[in-house]
C-alpha cells in the first residue's frame, strides 16, 4: 500500500498536444526509459472522437499505458491518457474527471489540467507543449514556472502543426524549445535530479 507521501512526491510530466501530436508522443516515448520515476500524462484535444492513444502508444513504450478513469491513482513509471469530452483535474493524489467545460470552439483541457496540477500536486511539475492547433496550455505556463516547474515547447520545425508550441513560446514562459527526442533527454535529466 502506497502512503500519501509516496503517491505525491514524484514528478508529473504533462504532454499537451493536438493535431500532429501522435508523431510527437511516439518520438518522445521511444526515447524514455520505463523506470524514471515520473508519471507521463498525455492531454490531447478530443471533443467527440474516442481516443485510441491507449491502444497505439503501448507499441512504443515499455511503461504501462492507461486510459484515465475517475479517481485513478497517479503512479510513477506509467503513461496516462485523457479520455475524450472530459476536463482533467488532480485531487488527493488521484485523477478527477469532469464534463468538458468548453464543449464548443477550441478546448482548453491542457490549461485546465496544468492549473489543477499547480494547486494540488506537491511533486515536480513539467509542462510539455507539442504539435497542435490553437494555443491550449499557453495560459497556464507562467503558473507552472511560479511553482518551480519546468516548461518545454516542441521545436517548431519538428512539429507537424506549430500553432500550439508557437503559442507556448509566445507566452514568454518557456524554459526549453526542443525536438521530441531532446525533450525526452531533458525529462530524463529532471527525473535524475529528483532522485
Amino acid at each position: 500500500m502506497e502512503t500519501e507521501t509516496e503517491t505525491r512526491d514524484f514528478p508529473v510530466v504533462c504532454v499537451g498536444g493536438s493535431a500532429g501530436g501522435l508523431d510527437a508522443y511516439i518520438r518522445l516515448l521511444q526515447h524514455l526509459p520505463c523506470d524514471m520515476g515520473v508519471a507521463i500524462v498525455i492531454v490531447n484535444h478530443l471533443r467527440t472522437v474516442a481516443t485510441l492513444l491507449h491502444e497505439i502508444l503501448p507499441h512504443y513504450t515499455a511503461m504501462p499505458v492507461e486510459l484515465i478513469t475517475d479517481h485513478l491513482l497517479i503512479r510513477h513509471n506509467r503513461v496516462f491518457i485523457i479520455p475524450e469530452q472530459r476536463d482533467l483535474h488532480v485531487l488527493d493524489g488521484a485523477f478527477r474527471l469532469e464534463p468538458i467545460s468548453k464543449p464548443r470552439g477550441w478546448p482548453d483541457v491542457i490549461t485546465v489540467f496544468l492549473r489543477s496540477l499547480t494547486e494540488h500536486w506537491s511533486g515536480k511539475l513539467v509542462a510539455v507543449i507539442v504539435s497542435g492547433y490553437d494555443g491550449d496550455g499557453a495560459a497556464a505556463l507562467c503558473g507552472i514556472k511560479d511553482v518551480g516547474g519546468i516548461t518545454i515547447a516542441q521545436k517548431l520545425a519538428t512539429a507537424k502543426q506549430p500553432d500550439m508550441p508557437g503559442s507556448a513560446i509566445a507566452s514568454g514562459c518557456i524554459d526549453f524549445i526542443l525536438s521530441p527526442e531532446e525533450i525526452a533527454q531533458e525529462i530524463i535529466r529532471i527525473a535524475r535530479r529528483n532522485t
